[in-house]
């Protein structure tokens, strides 16, 4: 068992708000689509019953639809962007849905791949995680800077505001989750932990991946 008294970070992943793109189901990565009404809305509503943690550090994409949910959710945070974690590039799917790309070959062949090919024209997943790896290292040297001054039994209590990729990129690189088993619906996430110690790993590339672990502690 784990001694949670050294795990003083707390993680709060949440993903952004709804676009009309997402109620659309359609694929939305590079594109910059705002929230919609309906989004903005179920936000609020969330956030009156209570689902969203108090943070004192907050991180986001710097897409569009993520910092809106920012700005709704923690207002009197300025988040820090974090640009690697950007969503996944679709390629040429890129803002359609099933219904447009169902006489696809190339569609059809990415289904039955289980959605372990790239994406044409844009990414695969191995590099998106990649990616999105990069930008967590990116945070955690930030939030070392940040954090300097706290006291080491002061907890740190994290925001992130991601995208749906982003958090199945994280959550399976460093949570031991798979892929497709973390996704999270619009305004939703999950709410993790990790070592303090972790904000620092000491090695680079595969061996700092070895070292930061992110325990998933319930659903937001």
């Amino acid at each position: 068992m784990r001694d949670w008294a050294e795990n003083q970070v707390t993680l709060a992943l949440i993903r952004h708000g709804e676009t009309r793109a997402n109620r659309e189901r359609r694929y939305l990565g590079k594109t910059d689509d705002p929230l919609s009404g309906q989004g903005i809305q179920a936000l609020l509503s969330y956030q009156a019953q209570g689902h969203y943690p108090e943070v004192g550090y907050l991180f986001s994409s710097p897409m569009v639809r993520c910092m809106e949910t920012a700005k709704l959710l923690y207002p009197k945070l300025a988040p820090t962007v974090i640009p690697e974690w950007e969503e996944m590039d679709f390629g040429q799917f890129e803002y359609k849905n099933f219904r447009e790309l169902e006489g696809d070959a190339q569609y059809q062949a990415w289904l039955q791949s289980g959605g372990t090919l790239g994406f044409p024209g844009g990414e695969s997943r191995e590099s998106f995680i990649k990616r999105c790896e990069k930008g967590f290292f990116h945070m955690c040297r930030k939030l070392q800077e940040m954090a300097a001054q706290e006291d080491a039994g002061t907890p740190i209590r994290v925001g992130l505001i991601v995208h749906g990729g982003t958090v199945m990129a994280l959550l399976s690189s460093f949570g031991g989750k798979e892929y497709f088993s973390c996704q999270a619906p619009n305004g939703r996430g999950y709410l993790c932990r990790m070592g303090r110690q972790h904000l620092h790993p000491a090695g680079s590339g595969l061996q700092a991946r070895a070292e930061i672990q992110i325990e998933v502690v319930e659903e937001i």
